[in-house]
């Protein structure tokens, strides 16, 4: 399977790399196709610019800025998220990288005032997330990126896609041994993903 893995986290040394690694050495022990896309590695611009946002209904021109990545989302037959959770939500590049490539005409169409999802493509969906928050803090908050991943990103996928949310809780609090069991579920998880 063609599995693409948006990476955000602009610390190579942080626990969020060592995450990062897990995944991309699961998914490629386990015969998957990777295109491991770290954005900050590949100077992703997350800014959607004023001529962006002024064309972004024109689906004949909407992703020539971003024709490349456009072409790996559609190119992939699964998606995996790995970022950290910063104030209950997506990194800004992250969020930059949907904002930007998640377009009209490529993760949804839009006709007659009516959305609906164009990532067919996308039968299998994972986020591999840590939060400084405990998991009770984040409940109470909504926890807006696990809702976000398994509900909103989850829509516009294929309609029987499977989803898989890991998240490590508690990141402020965490132990080395804390840490060694995420990783070790990461693998376990993956590998069958």
């Amino acid at each position: 399977m063609r599995v693409l893995v948006l990476y955000a986290h602009p610390v190579p040394e942080s626990f969020g790399a060592a995450v990062h690694a897990t995944v991309i050495a699961s998914l490629k022990a386990a015969g998957h196709e990777v295109d491991d896309c770290d954005l900050y590695a590949e100077g992703f611009d997350p800014l959607l610019s004023r001529e962006e946002r002024r064309g972004y209904h024109d689906t004949a021109s909407n992703t020539l800025p971003v024709a490349g990545y456009v072409e790996r989302v559609k190119r992939a037959e699964a998606l995996v998220l790995c970022f950290p959770v910063w104030n209950f939500g997506y990194p800004a590049m992250l969020k930059g990288f949907f904002d930007r490539v998640f377009l009209p005409g490529v993760s949804f169409d839009l006709a007659g005032g009516k959305v609906t999802p164009a990532l067919g493509n996308i039968r299998k969906l994972a986020a591999v997330t840590t939060y400084g928050a405990s998991r009770w803090t984040a409940f109470l908050m909504g926890d807006p990126p696990r809702r976000l991943v398994r509900r909103a990103l989850r829509a516009v996928c294929h309609p029987l896609a499977r989803t898989l949310y890991l998240a490590h809780y508690d990141m402020n609090r965490a132990t080395p041994e804390s840490r060694a069991a995420f990783l070790q579920k990461v693998a376990a998880k993956v590998a069958v993903f």
